[in-house]
């Protein structure tokens, strides 16, 4: 399946989308706390991407790369972080629950984004 212009665009609209409710989360409670959740954003595909390149190529071995493996480890450790880290902040009374829903939900979308858009337009090379 290829990707259109009409998916960029959604995608494009999703991730500005959960962006949005990142910021707005900080700036219609006046506190900056949730934005520590956007660095998340960033970092966490690049671990996956830098350490992705030490995969095998071929399918049918059962050789596991320690790099890569270790790579998908800590980017779901950022993962888990970006979610948890504005209910840890709800919890202690740092931020609001509002905050917490909005920041959570930008999270989300922009998560979302990030997996749609590595799985719609990875690479798919046959060589028969």
């Amino acid at each position: 399946m290829t990707a259109g212009v009409k998916t960029i665009v959604a995608l494009s609209v999703c991730l500005a989308a959960g962006f949005l409710l990142s910021i707005l989360s900080c700036a219609l409670y006046g506190n900056w706390w949730p934005l520590v959740v956007v660095f998340t954003y960033a970092v966490a595909p690049l671990s996956n991407a830098v350490f992705g390149r030490f995969v095998s190529s071929d399918p049918l071995a059962d050789v596991s790369s320690s790099v890569a493996d270790f790579g998908r480890f800590v980017t779901a450790i950022l993962v888990v972080s970006g979610l948890g880290l504005p209910v840890v902040l709800a919890h202690a009374g740092i931020i609001t629950h509002p905050a917490m829903t909005m920041s959570v939900l930008g999270g989300v979308l922009v998560y979302g984004t990030i997996i749609v858009y590595s799985s719609l337009f990875r690479s798919q090379s046959h060589d028969f």
